[in-house]
């Protein structure tokens, strides 16, 4: 698979994930797609259709939701992109600084895997006391 594919596919997925339409984003991956999540905040799970499920609860609460690219690297059919993810979460803004793994399969994400620091989310969404 060329790199230009693989390329086109993860920056139409993160794309869409900014335009934070559900059905786009369901549409940026695989029937068979693995979302897996290395947090223990955050949840796995397999197939496109569950994805979308869960996409309508995540971008509900998420509220702004925006992936900024800090760097991108692509090799065949796979790429690696270190992000800051940024959200409001019950009025409360929050940044995150993470990295996604990407496996693309027909022009389509067949595989994301998600590597961000649980703590740093819990520290910076603790209710203030």
């Amino acid at each position: 698979m060329g790199q230009e594919l693989t390329l086109g596919a993860v920056e139409r997925y993160l794309a869409a994930l900014n335009g934070g339409d559900v059905d786009t984003i369901a549409g940026c991956v695989t029937p068979g797609f693995h979302n897996e999540h290395t947090s223990a905040a955050g949840r796995s799970l397999r197939g496109r259709d569950a994805y979308r499920a869960a996409l309508k609860g995540f971008l509900g609460e998420f509220e702004e939701l925006r992936y900024e690219i800090e760097d991108l690297i692509v090799e065949g059919d796979r790429a690696a992109v270190a992000y800051r993810m940024s959200f409001r979460l019950s009025g409360t803004p929050v940044e995150i600084r993470g990295m996604f793994r990407f496996r693309v399969e027909g022009g389509l994400i067949a595989h994301r895997v998600d590597y961000w620091d649980g703590a740093d989310f819990a520290r910076q969404t603790a209710p203030s006391t």
